[in-house]
């Protein structure tokens, strides 16, 4: 209800002056997808935060202090001592995050429900759709859930490939 036409969202950003027009958000295939994106990002962004707080609490303050002492500028601090002693935590938030966004149901179903013109469709939403909305399909739907197990898998070892961990 805050995205339709005349809903809080529009309400809100037209008298600030951001918007001159109201947006259609459900019905317009580009501002679906912004609005998918903008539900994800509130959806991820408290969940990783969890593991980015936990990650930055035990980074010890002796070797902070000991950049410090050393003479490094925050910003080496920050990509020389931090982002290093955080890549567990980076390459754990980024596997979840791909897998959660991949297997992303939920959201779509409830802002759009996969339209406007399937512009919002999702894997999971498709698998749904041949099991249970279609002509029951169970075998391609199958095949389907384990194509997605499979690229899951591919973007899950490419991603520890990168941060070069096991």
């Amino acid at each position: 209800m805050m995205f339709q036409i005349g809903g809080v969202v529009n309400d809100f950003l037209m008298p600030i002056g951001i918007l001159d027009f109201s947006i259609d958000w459900l019905n317009s295939t580009f501002w679906a997808r912004v609005l998918v994106v903008v539900a994800l990002c509130w959806r991820w962004t408290g969940y990783n935060m969890i593991f980015y707080l936990a990650g930055l609490q035990n980074i010890s303050k002796d070797t902070l202090e000991a950049a410090q002492i050393d003479g490094a500028s925050p910003a080496q601090t920050l990509f020389q001592v931090v982002i290093p002693q955080l890549k567990p935590v980076i390459l754990f938030t980024s596997i979840t995050s791909t897998i959660g966004t991949l297997q992303l149901f939920d959201e779509v179903v409830n802002l759009t429900g996969g339209g406007p013109a399937n512009a919002t469709l999702t894997a999971a939403q498709l698998i749904y759709k041949h099991s249970f909305v279609f002509t029951s399909n169970f075998g391609y739907s199958a095949t389907l859930s384990w194509a997605l197990v499979v690229i899951v898998a591919l973007l899950s070892v490419i991603q520890m490939k990168v941060t070069n961990r096991r």
